[in-house]
């Protein structure tokens, strides 16, 4: 087997008998922030969610291990002990339950018990502050009237108390100003060094803040490309259109 924190061989994944990935290779060791750009509907999401272990998503061939262990004998929340951090495109609202009790919650389902009072405020605090966040976010209900910033840096604010060894992020940039933009760039930024990163983006733009040590094309539900940031500059250039398959 490969030596790669993350390590997906001829990954293959249906949704409701549909096929969606058809035959995926990556592999992302530890320390290094690899990039998935494709057009709609290629697959990039879906990866993310299988990895995460979605039960929407059916493997039907290859592998997908993480740090050497076969993750599809985990179920999801031992995944998310194992390290693991997924990223939603789409956060839902939890009317009625409040950032600073979810987060609380998230980070004691994780660990396995509740960390203290005094040491998590300390750790909260330390992490806001990243982020620029207020501390009058603590008290409203999770993404409920949230803008979309606001969903996304209360996404980050949970990765960087969790702490994973392996974050997936999917379309974290999506809908961002600028200044949203780099607080969660920053975020992002601020994880262990020893963490890997998978990012998944439309736009270079998070890319020259996030710079990824590796570019991938997705295609169809295949990796078709891979190359260094300057990948990424190309297809905000040019597009897609020279890595679409030709018929004869």
């Amino acid at each position: 087997m490969a030596g790669g924190l993350l390590d997906v061989k001829g990954l293959h994944a249906n949704v409701e008998e549909t096929e969606i990935l058809r035959g995926v290779d990556l592999t992302v060791k530890a320390g290094e922030v690899h990039a998935i750009m494709g057009l709609n509907g290629a697959g990039k999401s879906t990866l993310a969610s299988v990895i995460m272990g979605h039960p929407d998503y059916e493997i039907t061939g290859g592998s997908v291990h993480y740090d050497g262990q076969d993750l599809t004998e985990l179920e999801v929340h031992e995944r998310a002990r194992a390290g693991l951090f997924l990223s939603f495109q789409y956060p839902h609202a939890i009317p009625g339950v409040q950032v600073g009790t979810f987060l609380r919650k998230s980070v004691a389902a994780v660990r396995g018990e509740a960390p203290k009072a005094r040491a998590f405020r300390q750790e909260l605090k330390a992490a806001m502050d990243v982020l620029n966040m207020d501390r009058s976010f603590l008290s409203r209900y999770v993404n409920d009237g949230f803008s979309g910033g606001e969903k996304k840096r209360l996404e980050i604010l949970q990765m960087l108390l969790l702490q994973p060894r392996m974050a997936l992020l999917d379309e974290t940039d999506s809908g961002l100003d600028i200044d949203a933009l780099k607080a969660v760039a920053q975020g992002i930024n601020s994880l262990p060094k020893e963490s890997g990163v998978l990012l998944i983006t439309h736009y270079n733009r998070l890319l020259e803040l996030v710079v990824p040590d590796v570019v991938h094309v997705m295609i169809d539900g295949r990796i078709v490309q891979s190359g260094g940031p300057e990948l990424a500059q190309r297809l905000e250039a040019d597009g897609y259109e020279w890595l679409m398959p030709t018929t004869a």
